[in-house]
């Protein structure tokens, strides 16, 4: 009975994420056609458009970001304490395969751009893989990938975010405002007596941790990594042999946050982001360094890392195949973790920033690789596997 309760909580997160990949490829393709349309000039001044000091692109990337960070700190938490990454054994396969789909990528980047030193700064936008747009193609499949090559993806998804999330960190701070981050550090540790004294209501953590987006805003770290950070501050309560607590804090604003995540705020970015004027193009455009960098890290690199780590911990008996999965299966996950889209653009717009030549170019590179690497991920999965 709790088996199938937590299951069903799993499955209605899955469905929503993957029904909001769909919402998001139509985003980023209207961001497509706009950016590609006589409108592209009111689509780029509407971004820029000042809102309380802060552009509407700003406020986008820095706030409603913030958000998309909080819930997938929620998903990481719930998934390590009271989820399928519970242990370190269930860990050990999803891990192996984050940390080789991260790796990889990024090596492959650096050696094609290593003549050119302005574009090292994207060696960690191939790196990351996007959990709605990968959902959305494998829910496309239905029936033909078993439900554990599924959850598969997610773990990996879930890891590779919070790699990723890591590296903003430590990759993509500059400067600190030492007064604003003493200031974030004192609302983290009320957010945490409140966890400590197990605080169940959720408005107090969420107007403490609205004064510790604001002072992170302040400090030279990126903002949208308080959401994280508030996240592992939220109360789970440990549903152990019982049917999962849905009154638990965590899980009331996971799932709170789940559709407006998905269906408004991952959209809103990749319309607001993913708009790059194609017009004029021309193939060295194409095949320049930075875009060949990270389709190849995209479309290779996650093979040859995803992949390769999972063969590797199978055949060593590490670990066991994902149930009724086949190796066919395992490699068409592989092509499918090469879709990086949100996390990946948001890299992008902090390695080069918005506007730039890399960053249009660094654009074509991720939607051409995630383009190839979904269109492939599906004709691999397509073909059912013998029973």
């Amino acid at each position: 009975m709790s088996n199938r309760r937590r299951f069903s909580t799993i499955r209605q997160l899955l469905a929503t994420e993957a029904t909001g990949g769909y919402v998001l490829m139509a985003a980023a393709a209207l961001a497509m056609l706009v950016a590609n349309s006589s409108l592209s000039t009111a689509y780029i001044t509407t971004l820029q458009s000042k809102i309380a000091g802060l552009t509407l692109l700003h406020w986008i990337n820095d706030g409603l970001m913030a958000l998309f960070f909080l819930f997938v700190g929620l998903e990481i938490k719930r998934e390590m304490i009271d989820g399928e990454m519970i242990t370190w054994s269930r860990r050990l396969l999803p891990g192996a395969a984050a940390l080789g789909g991260m790796v990889v990528p990024a090596l492959i980047y650096l050696l094609i751009n290593r003549d050119h030193p302005a574009n090292l700064a994207g060696w960690a936008i191939p790196a990351a893989t996007d959990i709605a747009f990968a959902l959305g193609m494998l829910s496309l499949l239905g029936n033909r990938v078993p439900s554990s090559l599924k959850l598969l993806l997610t773990a990996v998804a879930i890891i590779d975010d919070l790699g990723a999330i890591l590296i903003i960190a430590i990759a993509y701070t500059e400067t600190l405002n030492l007064g604003a981050l003493a200031a974030a550090v004192a609302g983290m540790a009320i957010l945490m007596g409140f966890n400590r004294f197990r605080v169940q209501a959720l408005l107090p953590y969420l107007a403490v941790g609205a004064g510790v987006w604001l002072a992170v805003l302040q400090s030279g770290i990126h903002a949208t990594l308080a959401g994280v950070a508030i996240a592992f501050t939220i109360p789970l309560t440990r549903s152990g042999s019982a049917p999962e607590d849905t009154a638990s804090p965590l899980i009331r604003l996971e799932h709170a946050l789940a559709p407006v995540t998905a269906f408004f705020i991952v959209p809103m970015f990749g319309l607001a982001n993913a708009g790059v004027d194609l017009r004029g193009l021309e193939l060295a455009d194409v095949v320049a360094p930075v875009p060949i960098g990270i389709a190849l890290g995209l479309l290779l690199g996650k093979q040859l890392g995803v992949f390769g780590a999972i063969a590797t911990l199978v055949k060593l008996r590490a670990v066991s195949m994902p149930m009724g999965a086949s190796w066919r299966q395992i490699w068409g996950l592989s092509l499918l973790c090469g879709i990086g889209f949100t996390m990946s653009l948001f890299i992008a717009a902090l390695a080069f920033g918005d506007g730039t030549a890399q960053h249009a170019e660094a654009k074509i590179g991720l939607i051409g690789g995630s383009i190839v690497s979904a269109i492939f991920g599906w004709l691999v999965l397509r073909k059912r596997a013998p029973a």
